[in-house]
């Protein structure tokens, strides 16, 4: 129970420092709008560097996997340090996805309450269509987005194990185990890069039509 009250009391003081960071960019004259591209492509380019480290990661696997002699305390390490980085750009990605849903909530609401103040209907009605428009174009966006995130939960969970063992069996024969683990890794690590470049180009033409 007390777990449960320290995640709700953590979750509302994140939504609280949002609300606070983004009244005073409004302060500052950016529209949410504005913010909302912003941290799109903020978002973007935490999937492209978790792209690259994961990237990065999986060489360093396959490197471990080749291991025919030396100090096997220091490729853990290495591998260690891989998967360490990798998990910290996958908490990046989650972190910069959630901004972005906290602006596009707080967007479309202030959108849809505003289509009220129109005195022409004509204009209203345009307005109208062009939030459903955009509503639909972001929930594409962001259902790759999650697509994405969620395909990193699985290269994790394996890095993970894999590090664990390692640690626990600095030998060479625990190295030799890991082979049989490699071609799972390396089709889950080429999921994740494909569903990483979906949503980038998700962003990236989200981002286009919102500029345009």
């Amino acid at each position: 129970m007390k777990r449960v009250i320290a995640v709700l009391i953590i979750l509302m003081f994140a939504t609280a420092c949002e609300t606070v960071k983004l009244g005073a960019l409004e302060q500052l004259g950016f529209e949410k709008r504005d913010v909302l591209v912003s941290r799109i492509e903020k978002a973007r380019d935490a999937q492209l560097d978790a792209k690259e480290q994961f990237e990065s990661a999986l060489q360093e696997f396959q490197s471990v996997v080749k291991f025919n002699g030396g100090e096997l305390e220091k490729t853990y390490n290495r591998l260690n340090e891989q998967y360490e980085v990798s998990k910290e750009s996958a908490e990046d990605v989650t972190k910069r996805i959630d901004s972005v849903e906290y602006v596009a909530e707080k967007l479309f609401q202030e959108w849809g309450e505003e289509l009220n103040q129109y005195s022409n209907p004509e204009l209203k009605r345009k307005s109208q269509v062009q939030l459903y428009e955009t509503r639909r174009q972001y929930a594409g966006l962001i259902s790759a987005m999650r697509k994405a995130e969620n395909s990193i939960k699985p290269v994790l969970t394996v890095f993970n194990d894999q590090v664990l063992f390692l640690k626990h069996n600095l030998n060479a024969r625990a190295i030799a185990s890991l082979k049989d683990e490699l071609s799972g890794i390396e089709s889950n690590v080429a999921s994740l890069i494909q569903e990483m470049n979906l949503s980038i180009d998700e962003a990236n033409r989200f981002i286009k039509n919102m500029e345009s």
